[in-house]
């Protein structure tokens, strides 16, 4: 080792160290040999130690991250108070919660009768042990363990999982408040991959269901009511219509009206987002439904799967990243898309069903590739 670690070996005698005191036992100055001096004079002159990054983090406090043994009261967290860390909430009764930031990952457990407000989640969110629940989420893996009576306004990125848990009800999310786009990019989130009603039961109970959806006329803020006025969310603002909803509003298994369908695809561009959520608006306004919407990436050898005889002239496209595709239903759909793509979007890399003869093959090909690609 260097010499700041082994002083004591170069004494010479314990004779040696005793001249360095005088009778009272005090050091005195002209006793010092001259070596010493040196060699405290090389420790006055030590170089402090290194600092590293995380030398340098804010401390957190633990409280912050955390509500827990609430009874009746209004609360949560404001945006830019969690920035990406974990959440956990336990033994709250009766309580409106409101999460107004993004998170790693949150852990809900023994609540009971509670409304709760998640914004996006970039790992998985877990209710345990919870009871009489009315929740907005959204999240990466959703999962619920004993559970009972829950009401759950999803979006989440893969397939939600409950176990061991009754009377589970889903219906698609729908929230706003102007930081929520951004929180769901920081999340990784996309708001195009929602699979909201594709619920898969770990624990089946022969000749019972233990889960349903919510009805599709559902009124949202008779579920998840709005801030207190008098609370400290009171400047957040909130909008609960779908047609404001950052996740687009679908239909997801619920039974369809009509046989035809529609499959429209926007390639990877400047405005792929505004363009899908532009076409929405194009087709609900004309009595259309959104059945599902997906955002994923794609291969060569995935186009010509997918696209079939149309692959050769969409390849170039798919190399400025992900795609995002949407199938709409509705009577006459496929004539309606074709047309708003000629006068809505016309020079926009894009993909429209030809026909309704092949529309149908268009929406299983590209659907069945995204849930694999997705692991769904």
């Amino acid at each position: 080792m260097g010499c700041f670690f082994s002083k004591k070996s170069r004494r010479k005698s314990p004779k040696k160290d005793s001249a360095l005191t005088d009778g009272d036992g005090s050091a005195t100055g002209n006793d010092l040999p001259e070596t010493n001096n040196t060699a405290l004079g090389s420790d006055s002159n030590q170089e402090a130690p290194k600092q590293y990054s995380w030398d340098k983090r804010e401390k957190v406090d633990p409280k912050d991250f955390m509500l827990t043994g609430l009874k009746n009261e209004t609360v949560g967290r404001l945006p830019g108070k969690l920035n990406g860390q974990q959440f956990v909430i336990q033994d709250c009764e009766n309580c409106n919660i409101y999460v107004f930031d993004h998170s790693a990952i949150i852990t809900i457990d023994d609540c009971v009768n509670c409304r709760i407000m998640l914004g996006p989640v970039k790992g998985s969110v877990f209710f345990r042990d919870c009871k009489d629940i009315k929740c907005v989420v959204a999240c990466q893996q959703f999962r619920t363990r004993d559970c009972k009576k829950m009401d759950v306004f999803l979006c989440c990125a893969t397939q939600p999982i409950i176990e061991s848990s009754t009377g589970m009800k889903f219906g698609c999310y729908q929230y706003y408040y102007p930081e929520l786009a951004f929180h769901f990019k920081d999340a990784g989130l996309s708001i195009f991959n929602n699979n909201w009603s594709n619920i898969h039961d770990f624990t089946p109970v022969s000749g019972e269901t233990n889960w349903s959806l919510l009805p599709e006329g559902a009124v949202f803020l008779e579920y998840m009511p709005l801030p207190d006025p008098e609370s400290e969310f009171k400047s957040v603002r909130i909008s609960t219509e779908a047609s404001r909803s950052i996740v687009p509003m679908t239909k997801g298994g619920r039974r369809t009206e009509s046989e035809e369908s529609c499959l429209f695809v926007f390639f990877a561009g400047d405005y792929t987002t505004a363009n899908a959520r532009k076409l929405i608006d194009e087709v609900t306004t004309k009595g259309f439904v959104l059945i599902q919407t997906k955002e994923v990436s794609m291969r060569l050898e995935d186009v010509n799967r997918v696209f079939q005889n149309n692959a050769e002239s969409l390849t170039e496209w798919i190399t400025k990243g992900p795609v995002v595709a949407l199938e709409l239903n509705g009577d006459g759909v496929v004539e309606a898309c074709r047309s708003i793509a000629n006068e809505v979007f016309n020079g926009t890399k894009l993909f429209v069903s030809e026909s309704k003869n092949t529309s149908s093959r268009d929406v299983d090909n590209f659907f069945n590739f995204a849930d694999m690609q997705m692991g769904l």
